[in-house]
């Protein structure tokens, strides 16, 4: 029923990229602490890097449990489901790490990402995986959905912040600079991104209903 492979390449790798959605699993050292399970969307926001490592870009959000995990023990699953076509789910077990904005890697990665703005979603970091066990199942039992595009509302939240009001925001959160279990999370306050340049917000229009703060 399940099939191990050497490498994300092939007719997995053409999966893998063609799917919309996908998810994470992360969780910290502690038997008490809380399992992190998030879907990730966004076309163009992953890149599968080279037969053995994949990246997504982190986006603004109102917690960083992922992040905090892996800075403790960098454990993380990937999982896509094929909700159309033959049945199919991928997981990719592995070790990950955030790498943030002033990271000297962070600009060369970025240009792994060329189908999408990251600007206009408030990017905090870009998660790398390295695959340490890659798998699939048959996915049977999950069922047939079809995708009809990406929602708008990230970019149109996120795409009037600038670093400031960015750090602003995250720091009024309670689980972004520290996760539910008290680990450290997002660094801040936000350092500029480099290869990102971000618009300044006062620039950018508002988004219908939204409060001008």
């Amino acid at each position: 029923m399940g099939k191990t492979y050497e490498r994300i390449d092939g007719r997995l790798r053409t999966f893998i990229e063609a799917q919309p959605l996908f998810f994470t699993a992360t969780a910290p050292l502690s038997g008490d602490g809380t399992v992190n399970l998030s879907p990730k969307g966004l076309k163009g926001s992953f890149a599968v890097l080279d037969e053995h490592t994949v990246a997504y870009l982190d986006f603004a959000g109102s917690n960083a449990e992922t992040i905090a995990h892996l800075r403790e023990n960098g454990r993380i699953t990937l999982m896509w489901c094929a909700f159309q076509g033959p049945p199919n789910i991928v997981r990719v077990h592995g070790r990950g790490e955030p790498v943030f904005r002033d990271d000297p890697r962070f600009a060369e990665l970025l240009t792994r990402f060329p189908d999408i703005d990251p600007a206009s979603h408030g990017l905090r970091a870009i998660i790398v995986v390295r695959a340490d066990l890659v798998r699939d199942t048959c996915g049977y039992a999950v069922p047939f959905m079809t995708y009809e595009e990406d929602r708008d509302l990230h970019g149109k939240r996120f795409a009037r912040e600038d670093d400031a009001s960015l750090s602003e925001y995250f720091a009024k959160k309670e689980h972004v600079a520290t996760s539910m279990d008290g680990l450290p999370g997002l660094p801040l306050p936000l350092p500029p991104a480099a290869g990102l340049p971000l618009p300044p917000a006062a620039s950018l229009p508002l988004p219908p209903g939204a409060d001008p703060r």
